[in-house]
């Protein structure tokens, strides 16, 4: 038994002030499901560095993210802030959104507050270089495959699949050597240059790699330093294209791929085809086309086409994985190991021909679940935690575990955080929740301004999932007893009770319908320019309204 007056010592190190703070290392993968060893979603994952990570901290199982597409549910995750809250669901730039201008981002709150913050690669999707002190590389999806001026699907890849989703959905392979016409390219979309690639000898360098080494060498010059720090590493993968090294590849042969387990038919009690948007393709039917196409492109051959995704998928996670262990070995064999709290996470999963789906943007386990790892020095007690929680639950959990202010906001007009912080889990993996029992999460739909309370939800406490969508479609799992949401209880009049309830529930923890902006017609016209691009005749990137009445009446006339 440890004596009492020795318990404010065994935390010592996450609750001393000034520059024995502790350091943070973030890492976020790019929709990383639960295709990793411990969490049970693919029986053949190979993550020996994330399980390492699993085995000194909390691992929380049904961790889930805030709204399941890139730019919505990192926003979210940074700013500690719901959806509904910001009133952000899509792609618009949250440089510009209201109520984030007057917030803080919690690398911006670490920054004011005497950390020295670094970042590097995917962590926002756009506009990161602000928010941090240092950064290294901007988020680049390569290696992309090219062909006559224009990025192109992996040349193994067959059609329709590649000439319908291209060089980022419908691409998939091994870095290999190619032939004219084609070549390997990197970079950002502004700026891509040519990736040599000869051999697995003489190559360039990935983009997550060079995000790895990146983290490598700064963590081995930060240890160095009494500062504290704020490290955050955002790798691409397995966000597609699925094009990693050959040796990847080779650990998952594709005659030993194991399909996930799907019960056929499983889409029919389902209403994820029942909205979406015609505007935009992401926010409407897109998995349902991904795993049709993907399927038709083999010959039908729905075993095969399955097998080849998911064999890419997990060589994929496996590139990122090594890269992983590589920062966790540089944190281990020095000074860092004893002060740094690692956190690994991803902005949402994928799901893999589950109710005949292959994509993100549902509100499903497959799209919603994301693993996360905390592990903090002196704190946690390694284990595992089942109680749901979600990303923005992080922003609130570092502010606590680095004793930072808990006012975040840039202003009197900036938002209180939505989450709650996870620290007590962090020492108690089975009991001191003071959170929600249910974690929230939106799903995006194109609009042209979204009014929360018509929007798509889905709530997942231990017992239940339940799921309503804008049209009033209702959908609910006992995933106690069906843990692969599989039967849809809302059409049972036996749970009316029970479906009464959790409609309940979340109709209380949204706003209200909130009227349409008024719109300036300048306003209006710049919307209209998003939607149509090719409007803007001499690609000076404005559009005039003699543009605009131009490109309207050619529409018009066809």
């Amino acid at each position: 038994m440890f004596s009492k007056a020795l318990l404010p010592f065994l935390f010592l190190p996450l609750l001393v002030r000034g520059a024995d703070r502790p350091n943070v290392v973030l890492i976020i993968c790019d929709d990383l499901n639960d295709y990793v060893e411990t969490l049970g979603g693919h029986p053949q994952a190979k993550t020996p560095n994330m399980k390492r990570l699993m085995d000194r901290g909390v691992s929380f199982t049904q961790a889930h993210c805030n709204i399941p597409i890139c730019n919505p549910s990192r926003a979210s995750m940074v700013f500690g802030l719901y959806p509904h809250t910001s009133q952000l669901f899509g792609f618009e730039k949250w440089q510009t959104n209201a109520v984030f201008k007057n917030s803080r981002t919690f690398m911006d709150h670490f920054r004011a507050n005497g950390y020295h913050t670094l970042g590097t690669g995917k962590i926002m999707h756009s506009g990161e270089r602000k928010e941090w002190v240092e950064y290294g590389n901007d988020a680049d999806y390569s290696p992309l495959a090219h062909r006559d001026g224009k990025n192109v699907a992996h040349p193994d890849v067959p059609s329709p699949f590649r000439d319908d989703f291209e060089s980022i959905d419908g691409s998939f392979g091994p870095l290999k050597k190619v032939k004219a016409p084609f070549s390997w390219k990197s970079g950002t979309w502004r700026k891509l240059e040519d990736f040599k690639y000869n051999s697995e000898e003489d190559r360039d360098l990935t983009a997550d790699e060079k995000n790895g080494q990146w983290a490598v060498e700064n963590l081995k010059s930060l240890a160095q330093s009494k500062k504290p720090f704020l490290m955050g590493v955002g790798f691409i993968r397995p966000h597609t294209p699925l094009i990693v090294p050959q040796k990847y590849f080779d650990r998952f042969p594709l005659e030993s791929i194991k399909l996930p387990v799907i019960k056929r038919g499983d889409v029919e009690d389902t209403f994820k085809r029942t909205v979406g948007s015609k505007e935009d393709d992401r926010s409407g039917d897109r998995g349902s086309k991904i795993y049709d196409q993907l399927i038709a492109s083999y010959g039908g051959d729905r075993e095969l086409a399955l097998k080849k995704f998911i064999q890419a998928y997990l060589a994929s996670v496996a590139s990122v994985d090594d890269l992983i262990g590589e920062i966790l070995d540089t944190i281990e064999e020095s000074d860092l190991k004893e002060n740094t709290i690692v956190i690994l996470t991803s902005d949402h999963g994928w799901g893999m021909g589950e109710k005949d789906y292959l994509y993100k943007n549902s509100l499903w386990q497959e799209s919603t679940r994301v693993p996360l790892v905390i592990s903090a020095p002196g704190l946690t007690k390694p284990g595992i935690c089942g109680q749901p929680v979600s990303l923005i639950d992080l922003y609130p959990t570092l502010v606590d575990l680095c004793d930072l202010p808990k006012e975040t906001g840039k202003n009197a007009k900036g938002r209180p955080l939505d989450g709650h912080s996870l620290k007590p889990l962090l020492a108690k993996p089975d009991g001191g929740w003071t959170g929600p029992a249910a974690v929230l999460t939106a799903m995006y739909k194109w609009a042209d301004y979204y009014d929360p309370a018509k929007q798509n939800y889905a709530l997942r406490d231990k017992e239940w999932r339940y799921i309503r969508y804008e049209n009033g479609k209702e959908e609910l799992y006992h995933v106690a007893e069906d843990p692969h949401e599989w039967t849809n209880l809302a059409l049972d009049s036996k749970h009316e009770a029970t479906l009464f309830s959790y409609r309940e529930s979340l109709l209380k923890r949204i706003p209200k319908s909130i009227p349409k902006p008024e719109v300036t017609a300048d306003e209006w016209k710049d919307r209209y320019f998003k939607r149509h691009p090719e409007a803007d005749t001499n690609k000076d990137g404005k559009l005039t309204w003699a543009e605009h009445k131009a490109h309207k009446n050619l529409k018009a006339k066809n």
